[in-house]
């Protein structure tokens, strides 16, 4: 094959020296005649080096006729070494490419190392084309990139977490504490033969198999409740004699509030409706350089939660028993309360100052429940006292005070404060307030607290008489400020360390109860086996304390009927607000307001869609009012009389009146404004009243018996002979629940 031969013109001298090359004057310039080995075509895989480097160009004598100049620059004895060895090593180099053409990578040139340019072919510094620093920097920073990527995905991969497994989990906050994607937690379980969304609520022992396959540590974690119990019971250390709790209970109208009036020097009574105490009231009064904690509960029977209530957190128990009434159910009611509770009675028989008093019939009369007076050789401390005379009054707080030192009560003063939920209420530019009893510790304003499914910050602390204080102690009653809503009576209070402690654990208790309910309800059961013949009265109730509220609530599920019942929509504590019209005007319910006011918007709403507001002070008027309108959706009684019946003799027609049937009074009398009844062969073709009565073409308002008369009924005029002529009346009587 003929070698290609390049042609290039170089403009000035050249600056190195070469020895195989012709050159000749043209216009100036030199030509210098280079013969390339091989093309791109005919020897692809002999190429392996930039044709810029010397070795690749030869330069050939016998192409171009000698010319006879000889260069002006002579060649140097180095430079002809550097040259001889350049071209060793590229005929070692093309030996080895001949040996392996089967690599493409080396058989390949590139297109930009075909290219021949002037410094290529005079350069004889370079023998291979160098990287730019730009690529090289790429390539460091590529490398180092892919380098730091593996040693991430090393890391995850080695990580092992320890994952908090609670009762029930959902797929997305499992993958989230495993720091996993989603995807991969319901792939695996897809895998598994089980079918699940990102919100798929997963059991605990599921939750703890998927942890462990994921390479996790998994930590069961404790219920609130457990978690709870752990803290409280880590709080008994450094033990000191606290206050009583002493609980004041008895029948309605027994003296209750009467005798604590006299005690702490108060006038309670007159503050509540009707004189029946209607909330859980806790006082602390000091007598004999002791300090005594009392809570007065309802005698009403609605109240038998707050008087349970009462007597589970109460050290002891006061049994009012009024010497002229006798023990009466709310009595034996509060005894059993005691009982259970496993705490001591002592019997307080008031009104002794009457003249019909009689103290000893009582005492019999408690014999029946076991308790046993002293002067009867029993063990039950009674003191027969009159709160109007203040008679012995300072005997029972003695028999207190006694019991109490029997008791030995102690408690921790030093730790976080424990406590419980006496009752709670939404105050106007105060909100929630809660009324609580310190069981435990030291209650301090700005600490962090749960109670049942709340929780908050203490704001305020205010005591029984109204005072901000900064601290309460054991067995203090105390209204606190700070909780984010309606606290539940009955709920215990624990202070915790911080504000994330005690909303985790409010959101755990919260998270826990909805797991425990049955996803089938109450209210769904009653509607899927409900008679849709029973009538419902729909109520609205709003109170002013949880307590009363929750009073209401039971005694209207008490109230039974077959045909009509009451259905609780909404039963809340605060004001009445426009929430509760809309509600009430979009369920046709009955709105009851229980020692609470309508607000100023409410009541205009009220007024507007025409919705009564029923506002009542008293427990038992709410219970009558909500009878009367049960009442009022009863079917009435009806009752039919039948006054007398006619026989059809002749039928005539009368001007003016049309069709007459005369008739014959068979049994009774027939009125003028009588209802009457057509029967034919023994069958009811028509219902009516009494057109008009004629007798001797005489109109009269009445018939009696044996006497013939002319009878037309109202818009009917089909009268036949033997027909018979039934008059009737019909009266309805309300019944009542």
């Amino acid at each position: 094959m003929e070698n290609k031969k390049t042609k290039l013109t170089i403009s000035g001298n050249p600056k190195k020296s070469f020895t195989k090359f012709d050159s000749q004057r043209t216009q100036g310039k030199k030509t210098v005649v280079i013969d390339k080995q091989a093309t791109r075509s005919s020897n692809k895989g002999k190429f392996n080096k930039p044709l810029g480097s010397k070795s690749n160009i030869n330069f050939k004598k016998s192409v171009v006729p000698k010319p006879n100049l000889t260069p002006k620059v002579q060649t140097s004895a180095s430079d002809f070494e550097r040259r001889k060895l350049a071209e060793q090593r590229a005929t070692k180099r093309l030996k080895g490419d001949t040996d392996n053409k089967d690599k493409k990578n080396k058989a390949v040139p590139k297109k930009r190392e075909l290219k021949l340019t002037v410094s290529r072919a005079l350069s004889d510094e370079i023998e291979t084309r160098e990287r730019s620093l730009a690529s090289v920097k790429r390539a460091r920073q590529k490398e180092l990139k892919n380098a730091n990527k593996e040693e991430d995905k090393n890391n995850q991969k080695s990580i092992k977490r320890d994952v908090n497994i609670p009762e029930a989990i959902t797929v997305r906050e499992l993958a989230n504490r495993m720091a996993e994607q989603s995807s991969n937690v319901i792939k695996f379980l897809f895998g598994m033969g089980v079918t699940v969304t990102i919100n798929q609520t997963l059991a605990a022992d599921t939750a703890e198999y998927l942890v462990k396959e994921f390479g996790h540590n998994p930590i069961r974690e404790e219920k609130a409740e457990e978690i709870i119990q752990k803290i409280k019971a880590a709080r008994t250390e450094n033990l000191k004699n606290r206050p009583p709790i002493v609980t004041v209970m008895g029948h309605v109208d027994h003296g209750k509030t009467s005798v604590l009036d006299v005690l702490r020097s108060a006038n309670v009574v007159s503050g509540e409706f009707g004189g029946i105490t209607q909330h859980i009231g806790a006082y602390q009064i000091n007598s004999q350089s002791n300090k005594l904690t009392f809570i007065d509960t309802p005698g009403h029977a609605a109240f038998t939660e707050m008087r349970a209530r009462g007597s589970k957190l109460t050290d002891i128990v006061v049994l009012v028993v009024a010497a002229d009434d006798g023990v009466k159910p709310q009595t034996v009611e509060s005894i059993k309360h005691a009982k259970a509770a496993n705490v001591p009675i002592v019997v307080a028989i008031n009104k002794c100052d009457l003249p019909e008093a009689d103290p000893q019939k009582i005492k019999n009369q408690l014999l029946e429940y076991e308790l046993i007076a002293e002067d009867l050789s029993g063990d039950t401390l009674m003191v027969e006292i009159s709160a109007k005379t203040k008679l012995n009054l300072d005997k029972l707080v003695e028999a207190i005070i006694l019991q109490a030192e029997i008791l030995d009560l102690k408690t921790d003063f030093e730790s976080k404060a424990t406590g419980i939920v006496l009752e709670s209420k939404i105050d106007i530019g105060r909100g929630p307030v809660a009324t609580i009893i310190v069981t435990t510790g030291a209650l301090k304003k700005g600490d962090f607290f749960v109670s049942g499914l709340r929780w908050g910050k203490v704001r305020a602390i205010i005591n029984d008489k109204g005072q901000n204080i900064d601290q309460a102690l054991p067995s203090t009653p105390v209204e606190i400020l700070g909780i984010n809503g309606a606290a539940k009576s009955g709920d215990d209070f624990i202070v915790l360390d911080n504000e994330k402690e005690a909303k985790n654990l409010s959101e755990n208790r919260a998270q826990e109860s909805m797991d425990d309910k049955n996803p089938l309800t109450f209210a769904t059961q009653d509607s899927a086996f409900s008679d849709s013949s029973t009538e419902e009265l729909n109520l609205i109730i709003k109170s002013d304390v949880h307590g009363s509220s929750e009073a209401i609530k039971n005694a209207v599920s008490q109230i039974k009927h077959d045909e009509v019942k009451p259905k609780i929509i909404l039963s809340d504590i605060g004001m009445v607000t426009e929430t509760d019209v809309t509600l009430a005007k979009a369920s046709n319910a009955v709105l009851i307001a229980f020692n609470v006011k309508p607000s100023k918007e409410a009541k205009k709403l009220a007024e507007n869609e025409k919705i009564k507001i029923s506002s009542y002070n008293i427990i038992y008027e709410v219970l009558d009012y909500i009878k009367q309108k049960m009442s009022g959706l009863l079917t009435p009684d009806v009752k039919e009389t039948i006054s007398g019946t006619a026989q059809i003799l002749e039928i005539f027609k009368v001007s003016g009146a049309g069709k007459v049937a005369g008739s014959k009074v068979t049994e009774g009398e027939i009125s003028s404004t009588s209802d009457v009844r057509i029967i034919r062969d023994g069958a009811i073709i028509f219902t009516g009243k009494v057109g008009t009565l004629f007798r001797e073409k005489n109109q009269v308002k009445q018939v009696s018996n044996g006497q013939e008369c002319g009878i037309t009924v109202k818009d009917y005029m089909d009268f036949q002979k033997n027909d018979t002529i039934e008059a009737f009346s019909v009266t309805s009587t309300e019944r009542t629940i």
